[in-house]
């Protein structure tokens, strides 16, 4: 088909979406290293981890070897209130930067969490409803792992107590709001309500708070009431798993029109929207079918890719759940109070964190206030006022395009919108004001951190 004809954005029918999860480990040579137990070492079992997460999720956590999940029908039956989403070519974009490169971006900001994070919220929901529980605990960052998951269980019927990380309560408090239309309840983290909260309050006098800290007090919260479990909207094997639908709608789009990406680019936080937006496409590389370029791009204030260490470390500041290894700034990193509240988790996911290590994928840490400029140039441009988190993958995918049109090559870029940034207008104000500052952390401040990792 000629590239005249492929339209501004490109839409599957219903019956065009992934009927099936796509589990990328089951193509990696090199597995991704097994949870521990903090206690014993030893890779955690499933009964190990059934005290914490949902039956069914743990058995997707633990396998290495299936390709493909079928969908239950009622997940399916869900996902079609807001997807399959827009694949859109960046027509406005391309013309503003004159480069010669093809910009493509996969939109997940049309449902009211604002994000992609619906897509592994429904999927936890179903199979904790499914297995007779009364309700979930989980942590946010920025709010909309928190909002999906609250959007998830008021449809369930599912109790949804949230723990939020203090900076982004206090900067974000319509989407707490939002989370609370749904029926969930919404603490700040670090907070009084549990042990593990005043111990690091005691610790950390005045902290801001960090996705570690928010973890550590939800699943404490779960393991100690019962008919609850524990969820997690990012860096685990089972979410990369049901955030695969982004990048298996990706591909069948892209297929659809004759188009193959030569980059694809995804912010990277825990890992969850970057692993899903390659899933498909990693696959074809892992099975020497075809090649790409990944990028992962995180922010310089947080930066587990480019600076952390590849370890075993405990996932939460409160040293309660299993060891992970992966890229990580140590869990007792605290980050700055920046804004890509999404994206300031100190680890990565195990997954990703294998590819990167075997050289599968490319990682950039990038500036907040670069992040903030690229982000209002993509909003004039196309329309779409972008999360602070999307704004990372939107400012390498114009240096890349840029790039482009210094060399004259006539590159295909795919990048992750992750979604839209309307509960994100404080962050937008201090940069308009010239209050944001791009803080970015000292060798010691990390080195201080990994001093403290476990010894595995």
């Amino acid at each position: 088909m000629s590239e005249n004809k492929i339209p501004y954005k490109i839409y599957l029918s219903e019956d065009e979406m992934p009927a099936s999860w796509y589990n990328l480990r089951a193509d990696m040579k090199n597995k991704p290293a097994p949870l521990l137990n903090p206690g014993t070492g030893q890779p955690m079992t499933a009964s190990e981890l059934e005290g914490v997460f949902c039956k069914e999720l743990v058995q997707q956590e633990l396998d290495n070897d299936t390709a493909y999940f079928a969908i239950p029908q009622e997940i399916r039956d869900f996902y079609k209130m807001y997807r399959p989403s827009p694949l859109v070519r960046a027509y406005c974009l391309e013309e503003k930067l004159q480069t010669p490169a093809k910009i493509y971006y996969k939109f997940e900001g049309n449902n009211t969490s604002g994000s992609h994070k619906l897509n592994s919220a429904i999927a936890q929901a179903y199979y904790a409803k499914k297995q007779g529980l009364k309700g979930v605990t989980t942590e946010t960052g920025a709010g909309q792992w928190g909002t999906a998951l609250s959007m998830a269980c008021g449809y369930l019927g599912l109790d949804c107590r949230v723990f939020m990380v203090k900076c982004s309560y206090e900067q974000k408090p319509f989407r707490r709001e939002v989370m609370k239309v749904y029926g969930s309840s919404v603490t700040p983290s670090p907070s009084e309500t549990t042990n593990v909260g005043r111990k690091i309050l005691a610790e950390f006098p005045g902290t801001t708070g960090s996705l570690g800290c928010a973890i550590s007090e939800a699943v404490e919260t779960a393991v100690s009431n019962p008919g609850y479990r524990y969820v997690l909207g990012s860096v685990l094997n089972q979410v990369l798993l049901h955030q695969s639908v982004i990048g298996l709608e990706s591909k069948i789009a892209m297929d659809k029109y004759g188009v193959k990406p030569d980059i694809i680019i995804g912010c990277a936080g825990g890992g969850s929207n970057l692993g899903g937006l390659i899933a498909p496409f990693m696959g074809e590389k892992l099975r020497g079918e075809a090649d790409y370029r990944f990028i992962a791009v995180e922010p310089a204030s947080c930066p587990s890719f480019t600076r952390g260490k590849y370890a075993y470390d405990f996932c939460d500041t409160g040293m309660v759940c299993p060891l992970a290894k992966m890229y990580t700034l140590g869990s007792s990193f605290m980050p700055s109070a920046d804004h890509a509240g999404g994206l300031r988790f100190h680890g990565m996911s195990s997954i990703l964190s294998q590819l990167y290590a075997d050289g599968y994928m490319e990682a950039v840490s990038v500036q907040q206030t670069d992040v903030f400029a690229a982000a209002e140039e993509f909003a004039r441009v196309e329309g779409i006022l972008p999360a602070p988190e999307s704004s990372h993958a939107i400012l390498a995918a114009v240096n890349e395009a840029k790039r482009c049109k210094e060399t004259g090559e006539e590159k295909t870029i795919l990048f992750g919108l992750t979604g839209t940034g309307y509960f994100d207008l404080v962050a937008y104000e201090k940069f308009h004001s010239g209050e944001m500052n791009s803080v970015i952390p000292t060798d010691e401040d990390i080195a201080r951190s990994l001093a403290q990792l476990p010894k595995v």
